[in-house]
């Protein structure tokens, strides 16, 4: 029983060994990946069987030595680097895409310049229009009420167009109130050259804006 003993306690301390050295190997392998320590060439055998490619491991200046926090300085440093590209092609993007928002407001605001200025010019033209017939209203209802003789004598003396709108305006009166136009009564007091004239425009020229 002791002699059994016994050779069960150096398999033991022989396992313990074989576990102590595969650790240390293990932890030699490890560390010579990660470049803390260079024994590759002790280790190449090794990365062979086990079909790996050792890390590079740059030169280091004289005096200069390994360090895990140097490591992963540079780590950190690089990943900054690239950090701070991203950032800088970000600002581009953002502002690429302002000056695109300022043209694209700039445009919109002349269109909306030259909107207000149509309809500034379109109040303005339905202001004049609303003016000159009340105007044509005015003169047809005041020649209306004149002596026909008279009201041919100041008809006459207007150009054709201004006539012209003071003929409908009266007939347009006259045809609203359900009474007799003096239109044809005034054409044959004007000199048949004029009136034919006139005649010959109204039938041929559309209506004017009065």
């Amino acid at each position: 029983m002791a002699g059994y003993g016994k050779q069960n306690t150096v398999g033991r301390i022989i396992v313990l060994s074989l576990l102590i050295l595969a650790l240390l190997a293990g932890g030699v392998l490890w560390f010579d990946y990660l470049g803390v320590v260079d024994a590759k060439a002790y280790l190449a055998p090794v990365y062979r069987v086990l079909k790996l490619s050792p890390r590079a491991q740059p030169p280091l200046a004289a005096g200069e030595s390994l360090s895990l926090d140097g490591e992963r300085l540079a780590t950190r440093l690089e990943a900054l680097d690239l950090r701070s590209l991203e950032l800088d092609k970000r600002d581009e993007d953002i502002v690429r895409r302002e000056g695109e928002i300022k043209q694209m407001a700039q445009e919109l605001e002349e269109r909306q310049k030259a909107l207000d200025e149509r309809e500034k010019s379109f109040n303005v033209k339905v202001e004049q229009f609303e003016n000159r017939r009340v105007n044509v209203e005015q003169n047809a209802r005041y020649l209306n009420g004149m002596p026909p003789e008279k009201a041919v004598g100041i008809i006459a003396a207007m150009d054709d167009q201004d006539a012209i709108d003071v003929f409908r305006m009266t007939e347009e009166i006259a045809q609203k109130e359900g009474k007799a136009s003096v239109v044809s009564y005034w054409m044959s007091l004007l000199p048949a050259a004029r009136a034919a004239e006139l005649q010959r425009k109204m039938a041929g020229k559309p209506r004017s804006p009065n």
